[in-house]
């Protein structure tokens, strides 16, 4: 067997705002927090963790205190897929959340890049509903 996708770890300066943020976007919850270790883990309610489970699982992102902050493009961003509006629904929705826009996408692009509460990129595609 191959290696599952099970997990994304995110560095930041607030671990609890970033995944209220995320938890909001993604309908997911808060599964773990480790408050000395500045960890907080979310996941998809709906599924349990995935490291022992066969097969494709929602991927757990993991928020982790850095005392230093973002300061160049994400290498790896996230990409999210409305399910139940239109794109533009959906990019309101994200930034009545707090997310701001990032005007970095090439002209006539099918998606809007957006950045959460800090300063990350991410994508809400516009021809996908999975």
């Amino acid at each position: 067997m191959a290696s599952k996708f099970t997990e994304l770890s995110i560095d930041c300066a607030a671990p609890a705002v970033l995944a209220r943020f995320w938890c909001a976007v993604l309908g997911y919850e808060v599964q773990d927090v480790e408050e000395e270790e500045g960890v907080v883990s979310i996941g998809s309610p709906g599924v349990p963790e995935g490291k022992s489970r066969p097969g494709p699982v929602p991927p757990t992102l993991t928020f982790a205190r850095v005392p230093e902050g973002k300061t160049v493009k994400n290498r790896l961003h996230i990409d999210v897929n409305p399910t139940d509006r239109e794109q533009g629904e959906e990019v309101e929705r994200l930034l009545a959340l707090g997310a701001r826009r990032a005007d970095v996408a090439p002209e006539g692009a099918s998606w809007v890049v957006l950045t959460d509460p800090e300063g990350n990129e991410f994508c809400v595609l516009g021809t996908r509903c999975p």
